[in-house]
């Protein structure tokens, strides 16, 4: 438990600017505070003190603005950034080193239907380590979000994510995929957002389609113009007749 406290303290500073030392973090940074609550209250959870470790997380709620389930499981070298509206669920689960900015719903989909035979089931997501989902992201139902793979901002997940990729939008589909880098190599990319700006396959292929209109309708033109000139060169010329001058009348 403190070995993870300690990774949570040290990820914090390593991945927000603002974080000047850890002493700030203690006091200053609901993420860590929310921590320091859940890895106590899942604890507890576990030797099977249910109530309690509920009522422990509503205080951490109250205070910082996070809602965590104490039955999730989260790795080490968790991070929430400014965390105000994030929701984690009861079977989420995250593993390490994997960042959260404010917003974020890791839940299920559709709770209220038939919600006794979902309590003994998988209803909430699965991330991988290194994972970094953006504000507002909504990642729903039992699906996973593999390793090193990114949520943008306000997308709605409702599919697994491969390894490596960047999703995006509403629901999400897949812009980039990298080589998911070990973890000596990996680097902390803020914000989720994609290395390269242009690199939406969907955006890409409507780009085409109108290169390839536009393409057309220059032939097109140029076709109606060389076949107007078709027209005009092969209609027949008038035959212009010429009139005999008029004899003058005679004068006996």
């Amino acid at each position: 438990m403190f070995t993870n406290l300690r990774r949570d303290l040290n990820a914090i500073l390593e991945r927000d600017p603002a974080a000047s030392n850890k002493l700030a973090v203690v006091f200053l940074y609901p993420s860590f505070q929310v921590m320091l609550a859940y890895r106590l209250s899942h604890h507890i959870w576990n030797f099977g003190f249910r109530f309690i470790a509920r009522l422990i997380m509503q205080l951490a709620r109250i205070l910082t603005g996070i809602e965590i389930h104490p039955a999730a499981k989260i790795g080490a070298g968790f991070f929430v950034d400014h965390g105000m509206g994030t929701v984690i669920g009861e079977t989420a689960e995250i593993g390490r080193d994997v960042t959260l900015y404010h917003d974020v719903t890791l839940g299920g989909v559709m709770p209220a239907v038939d919600s006794d035979k979902q309590r003994a089931s998988k209803r909430h997501p699965t991330l991988g380590d290194y994972v970094i989902v953006g504000a507002g992201a909504q990642i729903l139902g039992p699906i996973t979000v593999h390793r090193c793979a990114r949520v943008g901002g306000n997308s709605v997940v409702t599919k697994d994510v491969p390894e490596g990729a960047t999703v995006v939008g509403v629901p999400a589909r897949q812009m980039t995929k990298t080589t998911a880098p070990s973890p000596a190599t990996a680097n902390f990319s803020p914000y989720a957002m994609p290395d390269d700006r242009e690199s939406d396959p969907r955006e890409r292929t409507i780009a085409a389609l109108v290169d390839e209109v536009q393409s057309q309708r220059a032939r097109l033109d140029a076709f109606e113009d060389q076949l107007a000139s078709a027209v005009v060169s092969s209609a027949p010329k008038k035959l212009t007749v010429k009139s005999a001058p008029r004899r003058g009348k005679s004068t006996s």
